[in-house]
């Protein structure tokens, strides 16, 4: 199901793997790579502003081909517009909170600063993931498919293994 990929999203709850598979992917087809939290946040801990956002995100969304990896569920439906390929990293919610904490403390090529802590509301947002935002995602997965945007849903490590090994067969 890999298909020509030019304009991929990688979505999924925070700590499900969403930025190693991005950059791994990014190795194989050579696409190049956005991150939406890299562009959200700046090194003092502070966000740009909505427009400033929506302004960056556009620039990259009216280039030929490109991989964003984030939710930012206000932009998804815009980003949904101008994919052709949407991988959403379904993993269960232990996975994802171990996926977090095992970045604690470590420099990351997706975010402008380490984290030293696991704060409780982000805790918390990934515990109520799959309650509050998944359904939503689901659905406008469901919508984007119907147009034809090519929609995989990966639900293991073993998955994206499948699905990276799918594309190093197109890309070479």
């Amino acid at each position: 199901m890999v298909g020509d990929m030019r304009r991929v999203l990688v979505i999924g709850c925070p700590g499900a793997g969403k930025s190693t598979f991005s950059r791994r992917l990014r190795d194989v087809t050579g696409l190049p790579l956005h991150y939406l939290d890299m562009l959200w946040h700046k090194p003092d801990r502070t966000n740009v502003n909505r427009d400033e956002f929506d302004a960056r995100l556009r620039g990259i969304l009216e280039r030929d081909t490109w991989i964003i990896d984030g939710n930012f569920a206000r932009t998804l439906p815009e980003r949904l517009e101008r994919c052709d390929t949407v991988f959403f990293l379904d993993v269960p919610t232990e996975t994802c909170l171990a996926g977090v904490e095992t970045r604690i403390g470590t420099q990351r090529e997706d975010m402008p600063w380490v984290e030293h802590e696991f704060d409780e509301e982000f805790r918390r947002y990934i515990i109520d993931f799959p309650r509050e935002r998944r359904p939503q995602i689901i659905r406008m997965l469901a919508d984007a498919a119907a147009r034809g945007v090519r929609v995989r849903t990966l639900r293991s490590r073993g998955e994206f293994e499948t699905a990276l090994a799918d594309a190093r067969t197109q890309y070479g």
